[in-house]
């Protein structure tokens, strides 16, 4: 490799960072490598019945070389058709191996933890199909179909071999290169091999790599005939003294690939690391096209050495074609023992095996399944056994090679001073052959602990997909090596994309998550169902009565950025204003009941509260919320100015604090909530009461002296209206608060005052306030004195339903009061931060499920804010949920004859000398062409080349 090149990557290696497969017995790869460890084969013999009921021919049945057995790829003719944007009728034209391909991308990526748009850089999609027997045998037998598509919607849309890695790169926006590779049997390998060097010459940052093959017609056996490469008796055994041959088998699988410095840095599970690979043609130099060809395998072999650097005794395991025939097995020996012996003459230190013998040949699908089968053996450390073998095929001289079979399972003890090394081995009929050196992953750096409570995040296209997705997560958590539970909901936040149907689990541990996964609880569930994401944020901060002794304890306790926030509020007002908060915020025990009579007086709740809330604020806007609006309640308008610069903490505090002062010595009033409109109720206003608050359409506040508000409560309850006191000694925005108006406008003469940096809605005009009226000092005497226009102004941000509310302090109140005002829908987008006070729930779960809520209802959280200060990593977990249906077309008894109107049906040419030639027109320049000359089959061009 030449490292100074410009554009070239500083190091060879290359990290295996994801991965997918579907493969016979097998859905994905974890199963896969459990069957290959157990020594599973997943070849199925067939009864007669199942191979009459398939369609077998009953005469074929009779024929003793008629092989009963085959490997079965599930759901072969299954698709989610939707979810890719394919319609139904889409679906079943196309090629099943592009669609189980596009799936198993997918699979790949979610493996890896990369959702497509997530993203930042070209992704390369490199690949290879098999032979598509659908188009020929299911859409060419059924011609009425065929007519009414047209073979070029047919062809150049669903069944093309060229359009197979494109698909993917169209339906999954990934704009690397996309590369179909087609060399027969070693298509997949040399696919990874392709996508190395694409990662290498920087033309991607991440690639796809892999291969399908579906063989149609499916669940059959097959016709041995000697000499061909088929096995009699429907097993194979690769080196074995009776090996005789393969089966062929169908599945599919892809490699997620990044360069290794890159996914070390951007927190990648690695599973393994290629170190070289090459690829190279047998050319001429063997005895036919089909024939094998020990000099070219051997050439490929020395070559990857040479790339990766590693020298050949430090290989521990090669996992070879291993077809199981009895020409090929010895070539392969003989070649890999050709190229090893150019740097060491040691014997028996490599083991080798074959995957054929437990899934048969998959054709250009064969390569993938042995680099997964090697990465898992390196990502576990043991060596998976080659079936069927007693004894060596005997034109196989293993003593004086530095290879054995390992036939049996065994641990793979590393050795000293050096990491496991391993090989892949993949041939292709035609002469390519590709060789891939692979080492064990470096070890990787711990990550941090889970916190005491985590968000676990899905989504999905439907409701059924969702709690698909939930069970299958819960059944990961609950099997003994599961991940982090930090981890867990990294990768379920920043490696998925997100879907419409939404459900957010708060868990404490891994057991917690398995119980509320399987049996949701509403105090540590949030679901919802959002069409947008991108929402804005609304903060919305309540007003005097929403504390309570205890408010964000929790949060004090678990969240730095909020005990900073809180403790410089509370050392402000200790320093400036001789407040001491601290003792009623968070009360020893035995003390909570001084406490809580403490904060019902203004001048130590009100500063308390927006301690509370601008806090509260500032842990959200760590966490990546940046509201694109706020609102006030009351006092809680003081927070909306403050987080937009108007004021400075230390003034926003001190204004509260006379606030509270002046309150507390005015003499008593009260205040009720009345469930009547705001014109019905001003007619019951008489002397000493006013209108304190319009909420919402129709609930308002009264405020006035204590008697005035007992007359009107008596005489509302005569009418059946419902009514309710506040535990407030303060008759807020009333005629009460006239004698102390004058000393806070001159205090608010000392604060400094700054232009608003953003918007937010006026309790005193209910619609957006001006710059003009936030640097006022009597907009801030009025906001005291007049009635708070909340409904009015919840009235103009409901208006834009894409909307989401955070009340950002204690309680539910404003959530509450948007909520009397809001259809269904949208109520799900009104999020509380802190609990009740009577709720049982840690403060750090609400504030968790505060978050769930925001995701569910659309909002675009930060991982990267989200998880600020902690080491996290994507893992590996449940991929996609598909629900996947039957698209298919059923083989018909017609044949479709492609050709134009007015076309005559193509005729056989008995002369064989014109069988490679074909009229066509040309083009020349001078005078007028003469009139064209007649043939006698009455063809007529000008002139015709060959």
């Amino acid at each position: 490799m030449t490292e100074d090149v410009e554009g070239l990557a500083d190091s060879p290696d290359i990290a295996v960072v994801g991965m997918a497969a579907r493969l016979p017995g097998a859905r994905d790869v974890d199963t896969f490598w459990r069957r290959v460890r157990d020594g599973v084969e997943s070849v199925t013999h067939f009864s007669d019945a199942q191979l009459l009921s398939a369609g077998v021919d009953p005469a074929l049945l009779q024929d003793p070389n008629y092989v009963k057995s085959g490997m079965v790829y599930e759901g072969l003719e299954d698709f989610d058709a939707g979810f890719f944007g394919f319609s139904a009728r889409e679906a079943s034209l196309m090629d099943p191996q592009h669609r189980h391909f596009l799936e198993v991308c997918w699979e790949a990526l979610e493996h890896s933890g990369h959702p497509p748009e997530r993203f930042k850089g070209p992704v390369g999609v490199f690949g290879g199909s098999g032979m598509n027997a659908y188009m020929p045998y299911n859409l060419f037998t059924n011609p009425q179909l065929m007519e009414q598509v047209g073979l070029f919607l047919v062809r150049h849309t669903g069944n093309d071999k060229d359009f197979l890695t494109t698909r993917v790169s169209y339906c999954l926006d990934l704009r690397g290169p996309s590369l179909n590779v087609q060399t027969a049997c070693s298509t997949s390998l040399v696919a990874i091999h392709s996508a190395c060097q694409s990662l290498l010459a920087r033309e991607c940052d991440l690639a796809l790599a892999g291969g399908v093959t579906l063989e149609l017609p499916h669940y059959r056996g097959y016709l041995y005939q000697e000499g061909e490469i088929l096995s009699p008796d429907g097993h194979c055994r690769a080196f074995d003294h009776r090996s005789q041959g393969t089966l062929f088998g169908s599945g599919a699988g892809v490699i997620v690939l990044r360069r290794l410095e890159d996914a070390l840095a951007d927190g990648d599970t690695i599973y393994a690391v290629v170190k070289g690979s090459a690829v190279n043609n047998d050319g001429a130099r063997k005895v036919g096209y089909l024939a094998p060809s020990v000099d070219g395998q051997a050439d490929a072999v020395v070559e990857a050495l040479n790339v990766s650097g590693i020298s050949a005794d430090s290989i521990d395991y090669i996992e070879c074609h291993g077809t199981g025939t009895p020409v090929g097995d010895p070539i392969e020996i003989t070649a890999l023992t050709q190229a090893f012996r150019t740097q060491t003459q040691k014997s028996g230190f490599c083991r080798i095996g074959s995957v054929k013998t437990n899934i048969g040949h998959l054709d250009t699908a064969a390569g993938v399944a042995s680099f997964v089968k090697v990465v898992q053996m390196l990502r576990h450390k043991q060596m998976a056994p080659t079936l069927h073998f007693e004894k060596p095929n005997p034109q196989i001289d293993f003593a004086r090679s530095p290879f054995s079979v390992n036939a049996a399972l065994r641990d793979w003890p590393a050795a000293k001073g050096r990491p496991r090394r391993a090989s892949v081995n993949s041939l292709g009929v035609g002469g390519t052959n590709a060789h891939v050196i692979l080492e064990e992953a470096p070890a990787q750096p711990q990550t941090s602990a889970a916190r005491p409570f985590e968000t676990l995040w899905l989504s999905a296209r439907t409701a059924a997909a969702l709690e698909r997705a939930a069970q299958r997560l819960a059944q990961r958590l609950g099997e003994a090596d599961a991940p982090n539970l930090g981890d867990t909901s990294y990768t379920l936040l920043e490696g998925r994309r997100r879907f419409a149907h939404r459900r957010a689990v708060v868990a404490s541990s891994r057991e917690d998550a398995v119980r509320l996964l399987s049996q949701p609880e509403a105090a540590r569930t949030a679901q919802a169902q959002t069409e947008a994401e991108g929402r804005s944020v609304v903060f919305l901060f309540p007003g005097g009565g929403a504390q309570y002794p205890g408010m964000a304890k929790g949060l004090y306790e678990q969240e730095p950025v909020f005990r900073r926030a809180l403790d410089e509020c509370l050392s402000l007002l200790e320093q400036h204003q001789s407040l001491k908060l601290r003792p009623l915020l968070f009360p020893e025990a035995g003390a909570e009941k001084e406490a809580r009579a403490q904060l019902e007086q203004a001048t130590y709740a009100l500063p308390a509260l927006l301690s509370v809330e601008l806090s509260l604020a500032a842990l959200w806007k760590a966490r990546g919320l940046t509201p694109q609006s706020c609102m006030g309640h009351s006092m809680g308008e003081y927070a909306c100015a403050q987080l937009n610069s108007v004021f400075s903490v230390k003034d926003a505090l001190g204004i509260v604090a006379c606030r509270g002062r002046l309150f507390d010595q005015l003499p008593a009033g009260a205040m009720l909530s009345v469930e009547m409109p705001e014109a019905e109720l001003k007619p019951l206003l008489g002397e000493g009461l006013d209108l304190g608050a319009h909420n919402a359409p129709g609930l308002c506040l009264v405020s006035g002296e204590v008697a005035a508000i007992e007359a009107l409560e008596a005489q509302l309850k005569a009418r059946e209206v419902e009514a309710r006191r506040l535990h407030i000694r303060v008759a807020a925005h009333s005629r009460m608060l006239e004698p102390i108006l004058a000393p806070f406008r001159e205090f608010l003469g000392t604060v400094r005052f700054s232009k608003p940096t953003g918007p937010w809605i006026s309790n005193v005009t209910g619609t957006w306030v001006t710059p003009e009226e936030a640097t006022s000092p009597d907009y801030w005497v009025r906001h005291l004195r007049q009635p708070v226009r909340f409904a009015e102004g919840a009235g103009v941000l409901l208006a834009d339903k894409a909307r989401v509310y955070l009340e950002v302090g204690p309680g539910q109140t404003l959530t509450q009061l948007l909520r009397a005002q809001v259809e269904k829908p949208q109520a799900e987008q009104l999020v509380p931060s802190l609990r009740h006070p009577n709720d049982t729930v840690a403060d750090l779960a609400f504030f968790q499920l505060a978050l769930g809520r925001l995701w569910a209802a659309g909002v675009d959280l930060d991982a990267a804010a989200l998880f600020d200060g902690q080491k996290r990593r994507r893992v590996a977990l449940p991929t996609y949920a598909f629900e996947r249906e039957r698209h298919w077309v059923e083989p018909g008894s017609g044949t479709f004859m492609a050709r134009r109107e007015g076309e005559r049906p193509l005729v056989r040419e008995e002369n064989v000398s014109r069988w490679g030639y074909v009229p066509r027109f040309r083009e020349q320049a001078g005078a007028a062409p003469e009139a064209p000359r007649r043939t006698s089959a009455g063809s007529s061009w000008a002139s015709s080349t060959c």
